[in-house]
């Protein structure tokens, strides 16, 4: 892939470029401010851009209102926002805005080898990417809760895969089982949870993390 990275940290950005690049992605632009990305993707035309959160000028969640403002006048423009923290704020925002190509890790997963590659694949398939971290904080703030207490322990293993953006041919390989059996586990989980009857990975995602952070 066409990558733009965005990040006010150098040595973020060169690092960043060498692990796209060796693992075959080609680094088309680095930015340093989130003001000048606009006009990085105008002259580039990425098929991505990848960007920190926290950055200038009040190192909040610029990355965030960055991410949405491009998918929006991009809509084909994969995003993935990294993180030094697990935000499950952060995360609803970003994939409210659109979730299909569209991705939340941590950083520190990025170092695991081909982590990167593989989050990108499945944002140039149209899928949604959030770290694992994020999820499991989510699913382990609500244990005990008589909502999750109404799930199989395999069922809730579906539910975090879920979380997690993985599609159902994602979740049969994870666990060794068929989609068949995935996507009876699936509807098991919405019809007790009362989820809605998301008809996508992407929209079973927003509705999933919906749930985990309901007080």
């Amino acid at each position: 892939m066409d990558i733009v990275i965005v990040d006010d940290s150098i040595i973020a950005r060169e690092g960043l470029r060498q692990l796209l690049e060796v693992e075959g992605h080609r680094v088309v632009d680095v930015v340093g401010r989130p003001a000048d990305t606009a006009a990085s993707v105008a002259v580039h035309h990425p098929d991505g851009v990848i960007m920190d959160i926290r950055m200038p000028p009040t190192f909040t969640d610029e990355g965030i209102r960055l991410a949405i403002d491009l998918r929006t006048a991009h809509p084909g423009l994969r995003v993935l926002v990294l993180s030094q923290y697990a935000v499950p704020e952060y995360a609803t925002r970003l994939l409210e805005a659109g979730a299909a190509g569209t991705g939340y890790l941590l950083k520190d997963r990025i170092l695991e080898p081909l982590q990167l590659s593989h989050a990108l694949r499945r944002l140039g398939e149209g899928g949604t990417v959030v770290d694992s971290d994020l999820v499991g904080e989510l699913i382990f703030s609500r244990q005990g809760d008589d909502v999750l207490s109404r799930l199989s322990a395999r069922e809730r293993e579906v539910l975090t895969l879920m979380a997690e953006g993985l599609s159902d041919k994602g979740i049969a390989e994870r666990m060794w089982v068929s989609t068949h059996t995935v996507g009876t586990h699936i509807q098991h989980i919405f019809q007790k949870l009362d989820l809605p009857g998301a008809a996508t990975s992407n929209r079973r995602v927003l509705a999933v993390l919906a749930l985990l952070q309901r007080r």
